[in-house]
């Protein structure tokens, strides 16, 4: 095939829905399954190419996802409906594409973000459940909302969140804008903690989740809360929320990055 035989590149954006209780997280590792593997193994089974897909983000082992977005450059005269239809034939039940796009060729699935909304799940009831135990932390001890509400409206805005990042991580800056910090109480003990950030640190939403837990139960008062959050001591923080609870649910863009051609 020579240059003039050769499809036009495209940029492809998807949004990805996934369980990840049976992966070691997004990123691909030696000797041990993951969702980006899987799913760039099953692309270039497709497009009959090599294919390196690109996330917004890399989430860990046993979090979930359903707004998770990537892209990949390919050179094709398939359509996106026919990439999401082909590609979906060929997942494993666990991963679902919900979207597919041709993005602008600058398109950048983490670089072009502008922001990321994650949920966190509790159930909080003295009885466990069968049917959310990979979806859900079940904490038994009665929550107090209003408690837990009080330390997410300090969240607001911009704060360095070095309390609440895993240790020994690297970053160039610990400061991060929270936009939205909300508490939503189901029915059942159901509980969902909101958060929308332009970025989020790693562990940060889990050591975030785990110290409200601790003030939800009594076990601190919230004003320890914001001492805690001024400290910049990961040492004085709660647990780390167990990963299952976790849902990366969106991505936020603000230019138009579709390709109109």
């Amino acid at each position: 095939m020579n240059q003039y035989d050769l499809p036009e590149r495209k940029n492809f954006k998807l949004i990805l829905e996934y369980d990840g209780s049976h992966y070691h997280g997004w990123q691909r590792q030696l000797g041990v399954l993951t969702i980006q593997e899987v799913l760039e193994s099953r692309l270039e089974v497709m497009l009959q190419s090599p294919v390196g897909v690109r996330a917004s983000g890399r989430t860990d082992a046993g979090v979930h996802a359903c707004g998770q977005v990537v892209n990949f450059h390919v050179h094709t005269r398939l359509r996106p409906e026919e990439i999401l239809r082909g590609i979906n034939s060929l997942l494993p039940p666990d991963i679902v594409v919900l979207h597919a796009e041709v993005a602008a060729e600058s398109f950048h699935a983490r670089f072009s973000a502008t922001g990321k909304t994650y949920e966190y799940h509790i159930l909080n009831r003295p009885i466990r459940s069968a049917l959310q135990r990979r979806y859900a932390w079940h904490v038994p001890q009665p929550l107090e909302p209003q408690r837990m509400r009080e330390c997410l409206g300090s969240l607001l805005g911009r704060h360095d969140f070095a309390a609440f990042m895993a240790s020994g991580s690297k970053v160039k800056s610990t400061e991060r804008t929270i936009r939205r910090a909300d508490l939503d109480c189901l029915e059942n003990g159901e509980m969902r903690l909101v958060f929308e950030a332009n970025g989020f640190l790693r562990h940060m939403v889990r050591n975030l989740v785990g110290t409200i837990v601790e003030v939800g139960r009594g076990v601190r008062a919230p004003e320890e809360f914001l001492d805690i959050l001024s400290s910049r001591d990961r040492k004085r923080a709660g647990m780390t929320a167990p990963a299952h609870g976790l849902f990366l649910t969106a991505v936020h863009y603000t230019e138009d990055l579709t390709c109109n051609s």
